[in-house]
């Protein structure tokens, strides 16, 4: 994919994510709450989130369209998170993700990037479904899932993951 498309809504460009990110996305991965709700992806280097986002965000992007974008806002250029959609081995579907720098947090920048993705998903991504997964204990996480329209369906594991994670799905 030559030229991926950035979208963009009130306050955020959702640019999909390069290896130019690394930095930042270094910085998301190693995050208090990223390692408590999403997991510690064991990244410590430059170079090991260079190789994070080539092996596993750039595949999706060209194999389907869409990934992980990162979220940038508009005021000043600030690189503040990032949010996708996700083909995960464990789940039908695509999964609806969004994680914030902590200095960014309730300020309503997750649910407009990830309603931004729902809107795609439902227009020029044409999919049937979009589903999310959390952690029992992240009700921020659970309550903006709601917010977005999906509803919670059932517990379940991932592949080669411990930890039951609650199943939330949104048939568009």
């Amino acid at each position: 994919m030559k030229n991926p498309k950035i979208y963009e809504t009130e306050r955020l460009f959702l640019s999909p994510t390069t290896v130019d990110d690394a930095a930042f996305v270094l910085e998301l991965l190693n995050s208090p709450k990223w390692i408590q709700n999403i997991g510690d992806r064991k990244v410590r280097s430059l170079e090991e989130a260079e190789a994070y986002i080539s092996t596993k965000m750039l595949p999706q992007l060209e194999a389907l369209g869409f990934s992980n974008y990162t979220l940038i806002r508009k005021t000043d250029g600030a690189k503040i998170g990032s949010s996708g959609l996700y083909s995960r081995e464990g789940i039908e579907g695509v999964d609806i993700g969004f994680a914030l720098l902590p200095g960014f947090e309730r300020q309503g920048y997750s649910f407009e990037a990830a309603n931004k993705l729902m809107e795609l998903a439902k227009g020029p991504f044409q999919l049937s479904k979009v589903s999310g997964i959390t952690l029992q204990t992240n009700k921020a996480s659970q309550g903006l899932l709601e917010k977005l329209g999906l509803k919670f369906s059932k517990l379940i594991r991932l592949p080669d993951d411990p930890e039951e994670l609650m199943l939330y799905e949104c048939f568009l």
